[in-house]
């Protein structure tokens, strides 16, 4: 049973050092579905990460990135690589933070509550796989500390997902 009150009063580092191991442990061994191992990760993330209002994966399907899954308001379902944050990040292999989305050229406002956005790739074999997009309401939202430890839990993800069993 997971229970998110064990993380109150916890550092940012302290609890993020936490998400990593839960994420490790959520998605090892060969039980699940990668769609399942996926679902799990957004949710974990979800709840601890503070003060977002959207957490997923898009995923790469004939050089397009689709949605997979998921927490939060529906989305857009499709992503051209190279357009809005995700695409950009996604083309570029590169995380992308992003401070105020309306100042970023080509920005897709998939909700319309979102103001930053983090988008880290997730590359695998030096290919790209998707990524793993965070929205905020708040300017500013994201750091770099946040950064580092969501890249860790990319490779964590590349680990342990059969990628090719998703589409």
């Amino acid at each position: 049973m997971f229970d998110i009150k064990i993380f109150e009063g916890m550092s940012t580092e302290n609890k993020l050092d936490n998400m990593l191991i839960m994420l490790e442990g959520l998605i090892q061994g060969d039980e699940d579905s990668s769609i399942t191992k996926l679902c799990n990760a957004s949710a974990l993330i979800n709840s601890l990460i503070d003060r977002i209002n959207w957490c997923g994966f898009y995923l790469v399907k004939n050089n397009t990135l689709v949605l997979g899954p998921f927490q939060g308001m529906p989305a857009c379902t499709k992503i051209e690589i190279g357009k809005g944050v995700c695409g950009k990040a996604a083309l570029e292999k590169e995380t992308l933070l992003v401070k105020d989305v309306h100042n970023f050229e080509g920005h897709i406002a998939c909700d319309a509550a979102s103001n930053s956005e983090i988008v880290i790739p997730i590359i695998k074999e030096g290919n790209l796989i998707g990524v793993l997009d965070l929205d905020s309401e708040e300017f500013e939202r994201f750091t770099e500390v946040e950064k580092t430890y969501l890249e860790k839990a990319v490779v964590i993800l590349s680990k342990y997902i059969e990628w090719n069993d998703i589409f």
